[in-house]
């Protein structure tokens, strides 16, 4: 339940706004925005909050995710988060599925977590429509900031898992990739028939709802999201980008260090993760923590996700936490959880910094978050408090 207050200041909080140095100081509040940050705000007519010894956040955001879609404490009957019933899927839609009494979000908001792009899973090459959302509302729409935001795609494991097994294509890699590579020429001949339509000024009337998302992709209105653990499924994935010229995201990209130089040439970001947990594929046994460190080292624009539900958002902060011991850096952690996930979604005018002009989308911690002592006091979003401990 939401504690609406149209305008309020937080003082003597330990500020951590990303986009500069942490210090102590006030933040002001006002029509869900941040209008104030300083060392010193005075303010008449106004409810204070003092966070005296706290510590303050931009709201965690975790750009692959499927909190809603996968309902925890249910079973699996009631999982809608894999259309696998046919491989290409392009036309479904995450927030149709999205359960947002899900007792996994207010949980993700005692971790910290405000922003997420729900994802569907990862059964199929061609997958569906992904959305970012904020967990502030019950009602779906209320939530959405871009939808569709970008089409989940699939490589490796899963998808010859989910068709192998009912001797259907894709068995293999090679039919993994052949699959996208037939949709996406399909798509171009279908832009060809609409431009061709337009030329000849006559209607078009064969709308085909797969086709319609695929060309938001080659257009370059929202970008392709390829889960891709192992390196070949890194490079292949790249390789079908430049082939149709649709701009890539690479999901999890476990192996990704083993090829670093040449994602940062290729100027390719990385949602990296999960991190955590037991190694239970074949494509992920070289994960590893030191991956993040290699990642940051080279400049690469990266991002962290739990998975969820693999490792629950709640967790988000403890996962970045355990990078620390193996040489990652707090400050790269802290932008992989917060601006660097709101650059990939391209949302970072809105979120991901505490800066005068963005939403308040805020978390106040009792320690660090890198403390694994800390928790959530309070969670703001769109400057209304959605959690409070």
């Amino acid at each position: 339940m939401c504690l609406k207050m149209k305008k309020f200041l937080l003082k003597h909080g330990t500020i951590y706004p990303v986009s500069r140095k942490p210090f102590v100081g006030d933040i002001l509040i006002e029509d869900k925005k941040i209008v104030g940050i300083s060392e010193r705000i005075e303010e008449k007519n106004v409810d204070e909050i003092d966070i005296t010894g706290k510590y303050v956040f931009p709201g965690f955001i975790d750009p692959h995710s499927h909190i809603g879609l996968f309902e925890e404490g249910v079973g699996n009957y009631y999982q809608d988060g894999n259309e696998a019933t046919d491989p290409v899927t392009p036309h479904v839609r995450a927030i149709d599925a999205y359960y947002p009494d899900d007792i996994a979000i207010k949980r993700a908001l005692s971790g910290g977590v405000t922003t997420v792009m729900i994802v569907p899973g990862s059964a199929n090459p061609i997958g569906g429509q992904s959305a970012i959302i904020k967990l502030n509302s019950q009602i779906t729409d209320e939530s959405i900031i871009k939808e569709p935001a970008g089409l989940k795609m699939a490589l490796g494991e899963n998808p010859k898992r989910t068709y192998g097994t009912l001797n259907r294509t894709p068995s293999t890699r090679l039919g993994n990739a052949a699959i996208i590579r037939e949709y996406f020429f399909q798509v171009q001949n279908y832009i060809e028939k609409k431009e061709l339509s337009k030329k000849d000024e006559t209607n078009f009337t064969d709308i085909n709802i797969k086709y319609e998302i695929g060309e938001k992709v080659l257009k370059g209105e929202i970008t392709a999201r390829i889960h891709a653990h192992r390196k070949d499924d890194i490079l292949t994935a790249v390789r079908l980008s430049e082939e149709f010229g649709f701009e890539l995201v690479i999901e999890h990209g476990t192996e990704a260090y083993m090829i670093a130089d040449y994602i940062k040439n290729k100027n390719i970001p990385l949602v990296l993760g999960p991190l955590l947990g037991f190694r239970t594929k074949l494509e992920t046994k070289n994960r590893t923590y030191q991956s993040i460190s290699i990642i940051n080292e080279k400049g690469i624009l990266a991002s962290l996700t739990c998975d969820h539900s693999v490792i629950p958002l709640e967790h988000a902060s403890i996962q970045a936490a355990t990078a620390l011991r193996y040489g990652a850096k707090e400050e790269d952690l802290i932008k992989m959880l917060t601006i660097n996930p709101a650059k990939i979604l391209k949302i970072y005018n809105k979120v991901g910094s505490i800066d005068v002009g963005k939403d308040a989308d805020l978390v106040i911690w009792s320690e660090h978050p890198f403390d694994f002592r800390s928790y959530v006091i309070k969670t703001i979003i769109n400057g209304e408090i959605v959690y409070e401990r």
